[in-house]
């Protein structure tokens, strides 16, 4: 797997703009948003589209990457490449040639220096659970499926302890070996979107390798009363826990990647 901080950088040659993407995808049949050497994978669709169009770039730059099965609303890339068509075309040619599974949902021209990951602020990510003792195949594509029992006062007052600046090495690993642990949490907080389903809403300056999906698995096992209280506050004060588990991928979104006001290219 390629280093996630050490994405190439497309040319800056003369003729070329460079194009920010925004992009959804259904990630269950991907390995992950980035590209691997023999993976079928977000980055690599987008990359064979763009040449489909003309782009002779070596890498894509992206904002980050999901894990497999990971899904998007808001994931970003750009590229620099010679189009002189309009951006609603570019976007129409762009999803003429990616799979079904992938849109680009919005297309802008953008500064020469742009870069998707390094310029963004925040990310945000939802995380869907329901509750159902019986399979049911088709929301579990975008969801976790529990079984019923769990305090719903727990999470929300769980979720309140994320919010700040904490040592998150609990719940997972940075991008490179021996990186920093320590990310700023906005946003953390459960919502119940409907009788029998549950949201988790977060956002922060950066997340570590699987963050959110323990951060999930382990809110739930709290509130299923798996772990104790002071378990849980440990994690997030001290950066340790003895218990692990991840929350499935398929829960799991990139709803959007929030960047500072920046004048787009006309």
């Amino acid at each position: 797997m390629n280093d996630p901080e050490a994405e190439e950088e497309s040319s800056q040659a003369t003729g070329l703009e460079r194009y920010k993407f925004t992009v959804s995808y259904d990630g269950t049949l991907y390995r992950g948003s980035q590209r691997q050497a023999t993976q079928k994978t977000v980055q690599l669709e987008l990359e064979n589209a763009l040449r489909e169009i003309g782009w002779q770039g070596t890498a894509v730059l992206s904002a980050g990457r999901t894990d497999s099965g990971v899904h998007a609303e808001g994931q970003v890339f750009s590229a620099d490449i010679s189009w002189n068509h309009g951006l609603e075309r570019l976007q129409a040619a762009l999803n003429a040639h990616l799979s079904p599974e992938i849109a680009v949902r919005e297309v802008q021209m953008v500064h020469p220096k742009f870069h998707p990951r390094y310029d963004a602020r925040s990310r945000r990510y939802r995380y869907r659970i329901f509750f159902d003792e019986v399979r049911d195949p088709l929301r579990e594509r975008f969801a976790w499926r529990i079984g019923l029992g769990y305090s719903f006062e727990m999470l929300q007052r769980a979720a309140e302890t994320v919010i700040g600046e904490h040592d998150f090495s609990a719940f997972g690993s940075p991008p490179r070996k021996g990186g920093a642990t320590v990310r700023t949490v906005y946003c953390s907080e459960w919502i119940k979107s409907s009788s029998d389903e549950i949201e988790y809403l977060v956002e922060a300056n950066g997340f570590l390798y699987h963050m959110v999906r323990r951060l999930v698995y382990l809110q739930m096992t709290l509130a299923q009363g798996k772990i104790l209280w002071q378990d849980w506050i440990g994690a997030v004060t001290t950066g340790k826990i003895d218990t692990s588990g991840l929350a499935p991928a398929s829960g799991l979104t990139l709803m959007r990647v929030n960047y500072p006001d920046m004048p787009e290219r006309l």
